[in-house]
C-alpha cells in the first residue's frame, strides 16, 4: 500500500499518481472517458461447504451475526493486500494508487419500505482478518442505526438537499471539477460514498439473485460487487453419486482501465480461492505487496 509514501506533485488526498504505467494503460482513460464505457461484468459462485462451517465456527466463538458478508469482505481485503492493482482508481484521466482500502455499503436503518437509507464507509488495513472486519463493521452499523442523521454523510446529504435545484447542480459541478483536477477537499472525499475502493451490496437479504450494478461516473469507485441468496444444486460427485451442494452467486462490475486483463483474471482467481477457503483468512499475510511507482 502507499499510505506511508511522501506526497509528490500530482498526487491527491486519496491516492498517489502512478507514473510508470505502460503506454496502453496510460492512454486508455483518454479513449474510454467514462466508467460506463470501460465496465466489464463477471459472475462467479462460492461453494458454501467450507464457508458454512467457517461461519458456524465464528458464531460459536461469539461473533453473533457473522456471515457471508464478512467472508467476502475479508477475501477482498486479503486479495488487495496481494494484488493492490485493483485498488487503483481513475480521476482526471490519470491512474492513481489509493492510499487505503475503503469499502462502501448502503444500509437501511430499519428493514422497511419507508426505512431511511444511508451509506457507510469501512476503512480496512491490508492485514485485517474477517474477525477484525466484523468488529469494525458492527461498530459503524451501531453508530448509524438510528433514524437521526448522526453520521457525516447523512449530515452532508441533508445540508446539500436544502439547496435549490440550480444551486445544487452548480455545487455538484464545482465538486466534479475539483475532483477532476485532484483538488477536492479531503473531508468531502472521506464522507463521499462515491470515492472508495469498492461498493458492495447484498441481494441475499432481499431474497433475490445478484444484479450487475453499474459503476458511478461521479467519484472514483472502480469495483462494484453484488451477492445474492443461497441456492441449491444437485451434482454428480467424483464417485458418480448425486449430491446436493449450496452456492452463493456474486457479480462484479469493474473499471477495466485501472489494470490489464491478465491482472484482473489472476486477481479474481485469488478472490475466488479465498472465498472458497475462508480459513486462510484467519492468518494475516506475511507480506503486503505495494503497487508500482
Amino acid at each position: 500500500m502507499s499510505m506511508k509514501r511522501k506526497r509528490r506533485f500530482g498526487d491527491r488526498a486519496d491516492g498517489r499518481r502512478i507514473r510508470t504505467l505502460d503506454p496502453m494503460n496510460r492512454i486508455s482513460p483518454y479513449i474510454m472517458k467514462h466508467r460506463q464505457d470501460a465496465s466489464n461484468l463477471i459472475k462467479d459462485s462460492i461453494d458454501l461447504e467450507k464457508v458454512d462451517a467457517y461461519i458456524l465456527r465464528k458464531r460459536k466463538e461469539g461473533l453473533t451475526g457473522f456471515g457471508i458478508l464478512h467472508v467476502l469482505l475479508g477475501a477482498y481485503v486479503r486479495t488487495v493486500s496481494q494484488r493492490p492493482y485493483i485498488n487503483r482508481f481513475i480521476s482526471g484521466q490519470k491512474i492513481y494508487a489509493r492510499n487505503e482500502i475503503s469499502i462502501m455499503m448502503a444500509v437501511k436503518k430499519k428493514m422497511a419500505v419507508d426505512g431511511q437509507e444511508t451509506c457507510v464507509k469501512l476503512i480496512c488495513d491490508p492485514t485485517d482478518t474477517p474477525e477484525i472486519i466484523y468488529h469494525k463493521f458492527n461498530k459503524i452499523l451501531e453508530e448509524n442505526k438510528t433514524e437521526v442523521e448522526n453520521d457525516g454523510f447523512d449530515r452532508l446529504a441533508r445540508l446539500v438537499n436544502l439547496l435549490p435545484g440550480f444551486v445544487l447542480r452548480w455545487f455538484v459541478g464545482i465538486i466534479r471539477l475539483m475532483d477532476y483536477g485532484g483538488f477536492a477537499p479531503k473531508k468531502i472525499l472521506e464522507l463521499s460514498p462515491f470515492h472508495g475502493s469498492m461498493f458492495i451490496t447484498s441481494m441475499g437479504s432481499l431474497g433475490i439473485p445478484p444484479i450487475y450494478h453499474h459503476l458511478y461516473d461521479f467519484g472514483n469507485v472502480p469495483v462494484f460487487l453484488a451477492y445474492g441468496k443461497k441456492r441449491r444444486e444437485f451434482e454428480m460427485n467424483e464417485e458418480g453419486k448425486i449430491v446436493e451442494r449450496k452456492y452463493v452467486d456474486f457479480t462484479v462490475t469493474t473499471d477495466e482501465r485501472i489494470c490489464d486483463g491478465f491482472t484482473y483474471a489472476t486477481t479474481l482467481k485469488m478472490l475466488h480461492n479465498y472465498c472458497n477457503n475462508p480459513d486462510l483468512l484467519d492468518t494475516p499475510p506475511e507480506t503486503v505487496v505495494e503497487d508500482i511507482d
